[in-house]
């Protein structure tokens, strides 16, 4: 998924704007865009912060003065084709200058979000926004529209088993979601579907939740470093690390560490006479 950020243009003189990948746009804040088909009858659209702008494709338009900040997220065909099933090819999806769409303003924004902090999260997390938002556009702005298929099944075990040790092997590693869906042999949003069908979870977040997990067990070793763990577990900083695992376990790495140090029992059991284990809450990840 490209993300692009675009700043008010002072530039009065119109151009012709031509995207062959799908694009569509949202305002983070007040201002307006001049658009057009024709150099010479350009109409002018003011905006408010989250409003969304879906662009046309191939057949070029003309923007005039752009007097307003917005994000501009361009999806892939293979993510559109695979959300529709691949029942029309190129998907088309219908224009609109100015719509409003609660779901997809809050993908955008996590997007955002994202991209202001330099892209923590690592691939896997686009791909999971990307493809959230593909199902969304291809629901209700396709031109030609089959309703996406419902499964009523759910992965395996055996395919279960083979995503966990995939991600506990590339553990440190930026993984995809394309890769995940490879390695059971299924298209990115079937697999997407499934998973979610099986496991109650995106594919980020039991990403995300083995590595804490990994990160707990690590960090109870005496001579664990924060820095270190961090790197092991597949996180780009140390920050970021600390963010995650404060947000998913209301303690910090340094704090759950000292809370298990000196702790004798491997299994972390309440011996009769000492302190009690202090019991971490469930984790807990915004879905996509």
């Amino acid at each position: 998924m490209k993300v692009e950020l675009f700043r008010p243009d002072p530039v009065k003189e119109p151009r012709h704007w031509v995207r062959h990948d799908q694009a569509f746009a949202m305002m983070l804040g007040r201002g307006s865009i001049e658009w057009g088909s024709k150099r010479s009858a350009l109409e002018k659209f003011n905006y408010t912060a989250g409003d969304l702008a879906l662009c046309d494709r191939h057949i070029g338009e003309w923007v005039g003065l752009m007097n307003v900040p917005h994000l501009q997220l361009g999806i892939s065909d293979e993510t559109l084709m695979a959300s529709s099933d691949g029942a029309y090819g190129e998907v088309e999806l219908r224009a609109s200058r100015r719509f409003a769409n609660p779901r997809l303003r809050a993908l955008v924004a996590a997007a955002h979000a994202e991209m202001v902090a330099g892209f923590p999260s690592g691939r896997l997390f686009l791909d999971s926004v990307e493809q959230a938002m593909a199902v969304a556009l291809v629901k209700d702005y396709a031109v030609r529209h089959r309703p996406v298929e419902i499964y009523r099944g759910g992965l395996g075990a055996g395919r279960l088993r083979r995503i966990k040790e995939l991600i506990d092997a590339k553990m440190e590693n930026d993984l995809s979601l394309d890769e995940m869906a490879q390695s059971v042999g299924l298209s990115t949003a079937h697999f997407a579907r499934m998973f979610r069908k099986s496991t109650g979870e995106t594919p980020h977040q039991v990403v995300l939740r083995q590595r804490i997990d990994r990160a707990k067990a690590m960090l109870r070793a005496p001579d664990a470093r924060v820095l270190d763990v961090a790197v092991a577990c597949g996180f780009k900083t140390q920050q970021h690390f600390a963010q995650v695992f404060r947000d998913a376990c209301k303690i910090s790495p340094t704090e759950y560490r000292q809370d298990f140090l000196g702790t004798e029992d491997p299994l972390h059991l309440v011996i009769p006479g000492s302190r009690p284990e202090r019991r971490l809450p469930d984790l807990a990840f915004t879905s996509f």
